[in-house]
């Protein structure tokens, strides 16, 4: 997976919970589409609007944190971010997201150097750049990143079974 592509970034801080990210009143709705005006809404009601398709988000440590609910990466993936970066995630919505197609990318020096706007380069499994500087990225686990080309688990396992 060494794809590439640039994004406009949209900068959050540190300790984004999953009820930052989709708030528990809007999880009766009926599906994510119906959900994806709210997400975000409670530190930023303008953003879900705001977001284009390809955008990245850009986050400090410990993104993700709270409960486990799924709909946290679904609602970032329906909105059209085309992969989260943070110094660190929470583990279980590390999985969720991966689980869910979701692309995250974990850098310790990027959120620092960038401004909400700014557009960034990314080479999956290699680098960021931003500015003419390089950041460099961990990569993925082989089978992490089929699950990810596949759209997630479901999809990877419906395709590794024969069924799609």
């Amino acid at each position: 997976m060494n794809e590439k592509f640039s994004g406009k970034v949209w900068v959050l801080g540190d300790d984004i919970d999953t009820d930052i990210i989709i708030p528990t009143e809007y999880l009766a709705l009926k599906t994510v589409e119906d959900m994806k005006p709210y997400a975000f809404s409670p530190l930023r009601p303008e953003l879900a609007g705001q977001i284009k398709p390809g955008d990245i988000i850009v986050a400090g440590k410990n993104f993700g944190c709270g409960s486990s609910r799924e709909q946290a990466p679904e609602v970032i993936k329906a909105l059209g971010i085309r992969c989260v970066i943070a110094k660190s995630y929470a583990r279980i919505f590390f999985r969720n997201s991966i689980n869910n197609g979701l692309l995250l990318i974990e850098n310790a020096d990027l959120h620092d150097a960038v401004k909400e706007g700014d557009t960034i380069d990314v080479e999956v499994n290699a680098q960021i750049t931003h500015n003419g500087k390089a950041y460099p990225i961990a990569s993925l686990p082989d089978n992490l990143v089929d699950i990810l080309n596949a759209g997630g688990l479901v999809k990877a396992m419906r395709k590794l079974n024969g069924l799609d």
